[in-house]
């Protein structure tokens, strides 16, 4: 298999990139840098960001079926109206915002926004909560690091990840109550060696999307690669990128076949960075199977 031509979408850096969200209806694609507390946007043709700053971290994105954007926050959900960059926030944090933040989320087939935490002290206490009009219900619990939220063409399957323990969960989904059955570990990837290079380290499940085929494309961070799998866990693609750290995938563009690919370069060494120009980047590549568009939320 050929490997895809990986770009970088503008001079833009991000320290830590999440939540990479294609907007059909604005052909435009929005993303958060979660340290530096922003939004940004990039509109179609354009290399370099719109940027909007927040008063907390923003973690996650989502389509809003009255218009505008769903933001999660440490400090709680919120509407996001680009067109005046105004901020309302709708509900409080289900949990201690001193101790744990939002993480990663997406909307199901239905319209309902589902949401995970990351703990701050890296304990396993964080969630993965479902977002109602009578506020975040707790639907499961026991991992440090809540990732990798996606579903599965035919909505019977859930998939959820704790990137700490290196596990890719499988859950069975009720579509039209919005309940989870029992989580199941799907895959596991091993976990770095004491004193093993990041050379040979396959690295951890981060953020997810899943195709029209229902393979599930997985950023693996600090393995410097995306993974995209078939429902049975089979490998069939691993693209090799240029940063060591990938964070997220989406689909956008016209046709669903743009693959776009949040980074970080928080934290890495000086040498990384050096040797890693694009590191923090929006990275770009074309896919032969197109994705799944976003679906808005109706909350």
């Amino acid at each position: 298999m050929t490997e895809p031509r990986i770009q970088a979408l503008g001079s833009h850096r991000c320290e830590l990139g999440e939540s990479p969200l294609w907007h059909p209806a604005e052909q435009a694609l929005y993303a958060v840098d979660i340290p530096r507390r922003q939004i940004l946007r990039w509109r179609s043709g354009q290399t370099e960001p719109e940027i909007w700053s927040q008063d907390a971290e923003p973690s996650c994105l989502a389509l809003r079926a009255q218009g505008g954007l769903l933001v999660a926050r440490r400090d709680g959900l919120f509407a996001f109206g680009p067109e005046r960059g105004s901020s309302e926030r709708l509900q409080p944090s289900p949990f201690d915002p001193a101790r744990q933040r939002y993480n990663d989320g997406k909307v199901d087939a239905a319209g309902r926004l589902w949401v995970g935490t990351i703990d701050d002290a890296r304990a396993p206490e964080a969630a993965l909560y479902r977002l109602d009009r009578d506020g975040a219900q707790r639907m499961a619990g026991g991992i440090t690091t809540s990732n990798g939220l996606a579903w599965s063409p035919d909505g019977r399957w859930m998939y959820w990840a704790d990137t700490k323990a290196h596990t890719v969960f499988r859950l069975g989904f009720d579509a039209e109550q919005g309940e989870l059955g029992e989580a199941e570990a799907w895959l596991r990837f091993a976990p770095r060696a004491p004193e093993q290079p990041l050379e040979s380290y396959g690295g951890r499940p981060d953020g997810a999307a899943v195709d029209a085929e229902g393979c599930y494309w997985v950023a693996m961070f600090e393995g410097q690669r995306l993974l995209r799998l078939a429902p049975d866990g089979q490998l069939l693609q691993a693209v090799e990128l240029p940063v060591r750290c990938p964070t997220m995938p989406c689909f956008g563009g016209s046709d669903l076949r743009t693959l776009y690919l949040t980074t970080a370069r928080e934290k890495r060494p000086a040498e990384e960075l050096a040797a890693q120009p694009l590191a923090g980047a929006v990275l770009t590549l074309r896919v032969a199977v197109p994705g799944l568009p976003a679906v808005a939320c109706t909350l």
